[in-house]
């Protein structure tokens, strides 16, 4: 993180805990994901944010997964989130799981139980749910809140041991159940699941709720701050009576504060809706190019520095609001700019025939790998008489706002020579299948002949039809064409779904891009930057189109 910039709220807090009761020493954060899915895009803005402050503060950072709902949680998310955290250039502290602190969770509730501030209460859930009254009126009691405490152990003793259904009982906090916070009105610790963990297998058949073990594991890890978005802060009040019941004053106390989301536009982040658009089969998988997960992101051709600038330039706030996705697109063309190398290809091919350049001749010009970077250096791209160009690039007739080829007017190739239209031909429908062109012989680019110099106002990108490689192109969208497509209360978000987010195409590039590697990121100069996909394979190439040089979706807007 920047010095020079201003401190945001967060750093303000840890600031004044530093000049009251805080050493350096004593600071500790966390990124505490559950292993339910894969991370998305506002998962990255709280990973940046806790292992920023991390290395602002030279300070440890725990990777901690809530692993605490065996009925969601699977190994294969957990290997995907470290494998998302690593690609973003983060080192955590400690690899740490709720599932390590289960034995402590238990013997801390069995000692609230003693203490008479936890019961086990043996109503239904719906039950327990309509008892806890509403906002505006307080709960009713349930009627097993006063068993003896005798009783209550017992009863708890048989939920850890698998001697019970599910559902038959659940653990709860004795609090308040008139509490204007209804989280505080007496909350659920513990639930029976018959279900196999991914680490602790079937030792376990009681499961901590998330209120219970999150503050607890802070304080095992001596976690000095627990960062969390908005939706938590009415859970803070719980967060302390948690920590007050097992808080020992020798030992450094965690404190929850709050930050609000950064929804993006143009998509969803909700687990659930994720989801089912794996499983509907909208998109191929967690990582398909199109998804918001950090490995879809990747796949799709971002950068780690790209979504890091994303998440420092959007920074944390107290107000949720929504960011265009147009923004992180401008964050990956601002990487990419600087690190793409420039390539030639061409994906809506029409033939252009030089018709005085001479037949069966090769000739291989230089071109500048990239202008950005004066060490990227330079290659060879062959250039002959039979050409492919965009057809978009050529019109028979155009008016004098059209800077490309048109017939008597002149265009430079890339890297390569001024032409001139002369003719078409056309097949039995009318339809252009071959332009033909002239060449001046002595506007070779870099020459220094006075040929060279001379201005024209187009430039042609371009491929030669014999030595050019066929390439499989993924051209991705938005997924969807609403900014916000899980808001509407009477539509489902599935109805934003864009019918063109993807189209996939065969188009030519330049031979040097057969060798090209999955992973290998290009821009493919006037139309955008590309990834090569694992779906490659020897003799295909297969390219992911990260985004277009620039935004098409601002002039639809």
């Amino acid at each position: 993180m920047s010095e020079e910039r201003s401190l945001n709220f967060i750093e303000h807090i840890i600031e004044d805990d530093l000049k009251a009761n805080y050493s350096k020493e004593d600071l500790r954060f966390r990124f505490p994901p559950e292993p339910n899915g894969y991370l998305h895009i506002g998962h990255a803005s709280a990973i940046c944010l806790n292992f920023g402050l991390g290395l602002r503060y030279n300070a440890p950072v725990n990777l901690r997964f809530d692993d605490t709902n065996p009925a969601k949680e699977e190994q294969e998310f957990v290997d995907a989130i470290k494998r998302d955290i690593s690609w973003l250039g983060f080192k955590w502290a400690n690899e740490c799981y709720a599932s390590d602190y289960f034995q402590q969770l238990y013997d801390w509730a069995v000692q609230l139980i003693k203490d008479g501030k936890a019961y086990v209460d043996s109503q239904t859930s719906e039950a327990i749910a309509e008892q806890k009254g509403t906002p505006n009126t307080p709960g009713t009691e349930s009627p097993f809140r006063n068993r003896p405490v005798e009783e209550n152990l017992e009863l708890f003793e048989k939920m850890k041991n698998g001697d019970v259904t599910e559902g038959m009982h659940v653990l709860r906090a004795k609090i308040d159940m008139a509490s204007p916070n209804m989280l505080m009105r007496d909350p659920v610790m513990y639930r029976v699941l018959h279900k196999s963990h991914h680490r602790t297998n079937n030792d376990w058949h009681i499961y901590p709720m998330y209120d219970w073990a999150h503050g607890e594991s802070d304080y095992i890890e001596q976690v000095s701050h627990s960062f969390c978005t908005l939706e938590f802060l009415p859970h803070r009040e719980l967060y302390d009576w948690f920590l007050d019941q097992v808080y020992d004053s020798s030992k450094l106390r965690p404190k929850q504060r709050e930050f609000a989301r950064r929804n993006l536009s143009h998509t969803v982040v909700s687990k659930r809706k994720l989801m089912k658009l794996v499983q509907e089969g909208v998109v191929t998988g967690w990582d398909d190019p199109r998804m918001p997960t950090i490995s879809g992101l990747r796949r799709r051709g971002y950068t780690p520095d790209s979504i890091r600038n994303f998440a420092d330039s959007i920074g944390v706030g107290k107000r949720e609001n929504l960011i265009d996705v147009s923004h992180l697109e401008f964050c990956v063309r601002e990487d990419l700019n600087q690190k793409a190398p420039r390539v030639m290809a061409v994906l809506n091919p029409i033939k252009l025939v030089i018709t005085n350049y001479p037949e069966g001749t090769t000739e291989w010009l230089e071109a500048e790998n990239n202008p950005e970077d004066e060490s990227a250096g330079s290659r060879e791209v062959p250039f002959s008489r039979e050409l492919f160009i965009e057809q978009e690039d050529f019109k028979e007739e155009a008016n004098r706002k059209f800077f490309r080829l048109t017939l008597g007017k002149e265009v430079r190739l890339k890297n390569a020579y001024i032409i001139k239209g002369e003719s078409v031909v056309k097949d039995a429908d009318g339809n252009i299948t071959e332009i033909h062109c002239t060449y001046d012989p002595e506007s070779k680019s870099g020459s220094g002949t006075e040929a060279s110099q001379r201005k024209v106002k187009g430039t042609l990108h371009w491929v030669t039809v014999k030595e050019s490689v066929p390439v499989e192109v993924r051209m991705y969208d938005r997924l969807f064409t609403e900014a916000s497509p899980d808001t509407h209360k009477d539509k489902d978000f599935m109805e934003f779904i864009n019918p063109e987010s993807l189209e996939v195409i065969t188009g030519y590039a330049e031979p040097s891009l057969a060798k090209a590697k999955e992973g290998d990121f290009f821009q493919f100069q006037r139309l955008g930057y590309f990834i090569v996909d694992r779906d490659s394979s020897e003799g295909k190439v297969v390219f992911n189109r990260t985004v277009p040089l620039r935004d098409s979706w601002a002039k639809l807007s």
